[in-house]
């Protein structure tokens, strides 16, 4: 791998994106995390951009300087939050705050990188959507906004394919990051409940996700353009059992 890879991961600083930071780095990669807070780590080809993916001109300033800094060859936006709702409870900036951060900050960032990965005819970039863009109570908001980002990568897709820029989506299932423990407890019933629920009889874990991203900005995959690799240990086949 060619260090002059460089690699844009948003929510960089802890979970899944750091698990894909430091994967990208051990196989050479320059990464850039683009995320609130600095990692609590650090390598001497990791880079740190803080700012917060809700304030939308903040995000487009920073895509506009990280873009005339390096050359950006692979952009993963990662970076999202759920914020659980019953549908009676929803309000609608939080609506408009998911949108930002899931749809907008990737529009954002893309157009910054795009005249770049044009010129050089090469591009990689995964969105990180989620299993509950095919529906799960209290995820109105997220699941809507996540759903987006599938239909957005597709039409990303068509657009830069002759730009030889592949555009593709992981969507995981519940993966055991801070996120998703501050929805359910570590240990509780209800997490037992949930791993038995799932087809493999586990939740999965981070670096079950950066495998998936790895395989899709792996710069020899360039006829796998506009997929959706779902990451849930089965999840999103069915749940009903006869």
């Amino acid at each position: 791998m060619s260090e002059k890879n460089v690699a844009v991961v948003t929510g960089g600083s802890a979970g899944i994106g750091a698990d894909i930071c430091k994967r990208m780095l051990a196989d050479g990669y320059e990464v850039i995390s683009l995320a609130r807070r600095a990692p609590d780590w650090t390598h001497p080809r990791l880079k740190t951009v803080q700012v917060d993916l809700l304030d939308a001109a903040a995000t487009a300033q920073a895509g506009q300087e990280i873009a005339a800094a390096h050359e950006v060859s692979h952009f993963i936006h990662n970076a999202g939050v759920i914020w659980p709702k019953l549908l009676g409870e929803v309000k609608n900036e939080e609506l408009q705050g998911l949108t930002q951060i899931h749809l907008g900050a990737a529009i954002d960032l893309m157009q910054a990188f795009l005249p770049g990965m044009t010129q050089r005819q090469f591009g990689r970039v995964v969105l990180m959507s989620s299993r509950g863009a095919l529906g799960l109570p209290t995820r109105t908001a997220y699941s809507a906004t996540k759903a987006g980002m599938i239909g957005m990568a597709r039409t990303w897709a068509l657009e830069l394919a002759p730009k030889g820029i592949t555009v593709n989506v992981v969507a995981p299932g519940p993966i055991q990051t801070d996120m998703y423990y501050a929805v359910i407890e570590a240990g509780s019933e209800r997490e037992k409940a949930l791993a038995a629920a799932i087809p493999v009889k586990r939740v999965g874990r981070a670096d079950d996700v950066t495998r998936a991203v790895m395989f899709f900005a792996d710069p020899e995959n360039s006829f796998v353009t506009g997929q959706t690799l779902y990451v849930c240990g089965g999840a999103s086949v069915g749940t009903i059992t006869i």
